[in-house]
């Protein structure tokens, strides 16, 4: 495997693409005590990046099944190859799923992007959800750009009107390229750099927004306004073509932001980090280290952070590699493993855990949510 498909944050090898995705909690699954899982919701494409309302309907955020259409370089900059030339369509979306686990589609037509098929073909559509004050419902998208097929377009913030249209509140692709980070890893050999960006997670608080981006090592604010800002350039500290360090997992607490990070592939076990940002300053530190591939956070009530590891294995990933881990002071325990390509992950107003799963790599419609019931507090 070469520098190329190591750094791409989703390129998840072929091995996950034939993962037996109707497996999602085997019977070796590491459970703790107490701990119940089940599949919650099923028929997503690419599940990703969830949310709750007041009314406690879970929002999914999904990549969709990307397409056929395609740029070339004399339309825009491509990515490099094996992970480039992407392709796409307007089969992204985002679904509501009620307690009772009745699903309905809030906005579709969405860009969802794919891979080169040697890159395995991986799916990026709609990133993340936040559901503000009044149930208003925002989401980021991921597969979208020029550089991913779909001239014309651009990864954006957006707001989802009720009838499921949706506006532009910020140009994210735009920022990426008028405000390029110091050490992005854009070698022409080596490289994969993503002129587009591969948005994974945001969260708001008050009237912004805050959301981070792998490829380019960055966490960004956004106002209300559409105007975005960078809070922290990542790659100063770990540059991008010699200590790449991703961004992906985003939550927040007491005022500081919590960030997870990816590391090259192959992967190697507890080299992962969470780093605690004050987002007005942008000074950070390492809240939790020896973890591995992190892309999910949440924190409990009792001020416990889970961490989603989409593979907790050491090496190139595989199917049923995905485990929740708690840490609570110096303790830390695994709360559910076994889980296949787990994307994100969000606690729901009945206190129990919400995983997507299946989101990279599996056939359309087979991703699912799953739910856990964490074991209480001592």
């Amino acid at each position: 495997m070469d520098h190329v498909r190591r750094r791409a944050f989703r390129l998840l090898t072929v091995l996950v693409t034939t993962a037996a995705v109707g497996s999602l909690l085997p019977a070796a699954a590491v459970y703790a005590a107490g701990t119940t899982a089940s599949v919650f919701a099923v028929g997503l494409n690419n599940p990703r990046g969830l949310a709750f309302d007041e009314g406690g309907n879970l929002y999914v955020a999904e990549g969709g099944r990307g397409g056929a259409t395609t740029t070339t370089s004399s339309d825009c900059e491509q990515v490099a190859f094996p992970i480039g030339p992407y392709s796409g369509a307007f089969n992204a979306s985002i679904s509501k799923i009620t307690r009772n686990g009745i699903r309905t589609v809030v906005a579709s037509g969405l860009p969802s992007s794919q891979t080169g098929p040697i890159a395995g073909s991986l799916v990026s559509g709609v990133a993340s959800v936040v559901v503000k004050d009044d149930n208003e419902l925002f989401a980021m998208t991921s597969g979208a750009g020029c550089s991913h097929g779909l001239k014309g377009t651009s990864n954006s913030i957006l707001r989802v009107r009720r009838d499921g249209t949706t506006t532009v509140v910020a140009d994210l692709s735009g920022f990426l390229k008028a405000h390029p980070v110091a050490n992005p890893d854009n070698n022409a050999v080596t490289g994969d750099f993503e002129p587009d960006g591969t948005w994974y997670s945001m969260v708001s608080t008050g009237d912004s927004f805050y959301a981070v981006e792998p490829n380019h090592q960055e966490l960004d604010r956004i106002t209300s306004a559409g105007v975005v800002s960078r809070v922290v350039d990542f790659s100063i500290y770990f540059p991008g073509n010699t200590d790449w360090r991703g961004p992906t997992a985003l939550a927040r607490r007491d005022g500081s932001l919590y960030i997870g990070t990816l590391t090259p592939f192959p992967l190697v076990a507890g080299a992962a980090q969470i780093f605690k940002v004050n987002p007005e300053t942008g000074s950070f530190t390492v809240f939790a280290s020896g973890l591995t591939s992190v892309v999910g956070l949440a924190f409990d009530e009792h001020g416990a952070i889970y961490v989603l590891e989409t593979n907790a294995a050491a090496g190139f990933p595989g199917p049923g590699n995905g485990r929740v881990v708690k840490i609570k002071g110096s303790e830390r325990t695994v709360i559910v493993g076994g889980l296949n390509v787990p994307t994100a992950m969000a606690f729901g107003p009945d206190g129990k855990l919400y995983i997507s799963v299946n989101g990279f790599g599996a056939p359309p419609g087979a991703g699912q949510i799953v739910r856990v019931e964490v074991p209480g507090e001592d």
